[in-house]
């Protein structure tokens, strides 16, 4: 390791450190009770909560992943997502939140996404909060995954190590840091972490636009590429077995490809995966006062755009840059690492490529701990050993938690992996189960338990057989699975509540209760 490297890792060194201490802090606390260790005693304040729910969300695809895609694509693909993740963002906290806050406090003080829709519906046989905990360990095991491919590329591209050991140490200390700390040390983390992404952002974007002469010179160079700076069509880098092609010096684009109407839309819908993603729904749950959400939602809205903006500007810029430097889809996913390293002394490029670390920490904590205390509480607590003590419920989290994190370092063995593929799959997969079922608990008062499992199976299943089957047939069919899997999830969701008996008063007396008082807050 010479000596630029050497103050590279020394700087990320002191930022892990930092986050250590920060889980060290919270371990007595956290290991006080089920409750404390999973939600944090609904302590949160408005500004922990924003940018705790923003930075466990947007993880490593944010910094790698969106950046890679406007690299190798050009504007339209990577626009249009950051367009419907914006606009998912502020109708999840304008719609959700308060009410989502106030349901789960009063629906038996549910601490889980599980817990909540189980006991929305009153159950007796815990089907839905099975079915719940199995998609949740079966999506978060993939989208942590995709949290330790981000950190095994980061430090392999760094310090010219074999990939696969850097994705297991970089999994180990997430681990490790997860183990001990719980959801109060993932969030205040969170916090310190996002602050750190988006300075990270700006900073890349604001001195890769000096580079480039400016931002009338990115703009021309860019439209001078075959649909890579438009809205409605597409670059098309020309490959040989996945490797873009060099002619005199220059990447080889083929004719520009279309981008139409049923595509944007099928890329907006990346918005709707907000309303399942247990991950920010969980930040709702924890806030100390639901009256601290409307400042929450300004601050993560603000966040999410400028962050949003500069990571698709960074890939755009960075293809401007160094037109050739990465020449398959997967590598095109480091074009921030290399624009940091070049532009920075080492020690300040550590701190800012310590956002990438800090993404990936943010979120992979998140994924390890959502999983974990849904196993625990729902499949062991509720359902195999109902008489567990709250300490067996929290150790039996830590044990799940070591068990998921195995079965995603396995997933993560294949440095070719494209982050962006990896996240599109679960963002659906959880944005389709959930989401339809998360709106219309809140919102429908005739909503029943037969309606939420036809819902949640139905909008599951499809995004496999979508993904796996249907969308190999092209055309109209490629869309982006979570489109289709949400709209045959919500009609699922409505024939299956109307093809079965009216809720009990209980429960519509308590969902006028959360609507009475969710009006009240405002």
């Amino acid at each position: 390791m010479n000596g630029e490297r050497l103050q590279i890792f020394i700087a990320m060194c002191l930022y892990i450190a930092v986050v250590i201490g920060i889980g060290l802090y919270f371990y007595k606390r956290a290991s006080a009770s089920s409750g404390n260790y999973l939600i944090g005693g609904r302590s949160l304040g408005p500004w922990v909560t924003a940018m705790g729910a923003e930075a466990s969300d947007m993880s490593g695809w944010l910094l790698m992943g969106l950046p890679g895609v406007a690299y190798w694509f050009g504007l339209s693909d990577a626009i249009w997502t950051a367009i419907g993740l914006l606009i998912g963002t502020y109708l999840n906290w304008l719609l959700v939140a308060k009410r989502l806050r106030n349901y789960t406090a009063i629906a038996q003080d549910s601490i889980t996404i599980p817990d909540y829709l189980s006991n929305r519906f009153r159950e007796k046989k815990k089907i839905i909060a099975l079915i719940a905990a199995l998609f949740i360990l079966i999506f978060f095991t993939v989208y942590a995954a995709s949290c330790f491919v981000a950190v095994g590329k980061l430090f392999s591209k760094l310090f010219g190590t074999k990939y696969l050991y850097m994705m297991i140490a970089g999994a180990l200390f997430v681990i490790f840091y997860t183990f001990i700390g719980g959801f109060l040390a993932e969030s205040a983390s969170d916090f310190m972490q996002g602050i750190v992404m988006i300075i990270s952002l700006v900073v890349v974007l604001s001195t890769g636009i000096t580079a480039a002469g400016g931002l009338s010179a990115v703009i021309e160079n860019a439209k001078a590429i075959p649909g890579f700076f438009e809205f409605f069509r597409i670059a098309q880098p020309v490959v040989v077995d996945g490797l873009q092609q060099i002619e005199a010096g220059r990447p080889v684009f083929g004719q520009a490809g279309e981008y139409g109407f049923l595509t944007v839309i099928s890329t907006l819908s990346w918005g709707l995966g907000y309303f399942g993603m247990p991950q920010v729904l969980l930040k709702f749950m924890a806030i100390k006062k639901p009256e601290q959400l409307k400042l929450s939602r300004r601050v993560a809205t603000v966040w999410c755009a400028i962050s949003l903006t500069a990571a698709v500007s960074i890939g755009i810029i960075g293809r401007m840059l160094y037109p050739d430097a990465l020449l398959t889809k997967s590598d095109a996913e480091n074009i921030f690492i290399l624009m940091s390293m070049d532009f920075f002394m080492p020690v300040f490029a550590g701190i800012v490529m310590a956002g990438i670390l800090a993404a990936t920490i943010s979120s992979s904590d998140s994924y390890l701990l959502i999983a974990s205390s849904a196993v625990s509480k729902t499949i062991y607590h509720g359902i195999l050993k109902k008489d567990a003590t709250d300490k067996q419920v929290l150790w039996m989290s830590r044990i799940i938690l070591l068990v998921i994190s195995v079965c995603a370092m396995v997933i993560a063995i294949d440095e070719n992996s494209v982050i962006f593929d990896i996240v599109a799959f679960a963002w659906a997969g959880f944005g389709a189960t959930f989401g339809p079922i998360m709106l219309f608990s809140l919102f429908w008062k005739r909503v029943t338990r037969t309606g939420a499992i036809a819902g949640m199976l139905s909008g599951g299943l499809t995004v496999f057989i979508w993904k796996q089957i249907i969308s190999k047939l092209g055309g109209v069919f490629g869309i982006y699975e979570l489109l289709p899997a949400f709209v045959v999830s919500c009609i699922a969701i409505v024939i299956a509540t109307l093809l079965s008996e009216k809720p009990t008063a209980e429960i519509e007396e308590e969902f006028e209760h959360v609507k009475a008082l969710a009006a009240a807050q405002e």
